[in-house]
């Protein structure tokens, strides 16, 4: 009797240990390469200002593959994301990568995007993202296709965000 009561526990933490196990390959592997083909909708019509004064409107990257990387300074998965995400951007000339500070002031979006090198942030000072793309927790990324259409929206810290990327710029130029 003393064997079973282990074993009953035992097998429980086994069944914990695989479904994390799925969820890691799901999250890594399978979900950043599924792109919404047919119930893909029309990006909004937004224009973000960006730190270094310009504006930055999704209409006028038409014929581009864009990803709009939603963060916020606080965020600790967003700190270790957004420098895979701009090697990815420098790397990638032919899309546009876009961090968006989400909710924060223009001074602490300022500092947080020097300390992490990163380039053509835009502003997201009233927390728009929230209601035009649906972001729910930081990081979150969404892809919009050369058309102007979402095509995928991948939420929480990916430690392979730049294969998922590549894969996402791959099948939709």
């Amino acid at each position: 009797m003393k064997r079973s009561r282990w074993l009953i526990p035992g097998r429980f933490l086994d069944l914990i240990a695989i479904a994390v196990v799925v969820f890691v390959v799901w999250k890594i592997f399978i979900a950043p390469r599924t792109l919404k083909g047919a119930d893909a909708y029309p990006a909004p019509r937004i224009a973000y200002q960006q730190l270094d004064g310009g504006t930055f409107r999704i209409s006028d990257e038409r014929g581009r593959v864009v990803f709009l990387d939603f963060f916020a300074s606080w965020c600790e998965p967003c700190k270790l994301e957004l420098p895979m995400v701009e090697q990815f951007a420098r790397t990638h000339p032919d899309v546009a990568v876009v961090p968006v500070d989400v909710g924060e002031p223009r001074v602490v979006a300022a500092r947080f995007a020097k300390s992490y090198k990163l380039q053509h942030v835009a502003l997201d000072p009233t927390s728009s993202a929230q209601g035009f793309f649906q972001v729910q927790g930081f990081p979150t990324i969404v892809v919009i296709d050369p058309q102007g259409r979402v095509r995928a929206t991948w939420s929480g810290f990916n430690p392979a965000i730049a294969l998922a990327m590549s894969n996402a710029e791959k099948e939709l130029q």
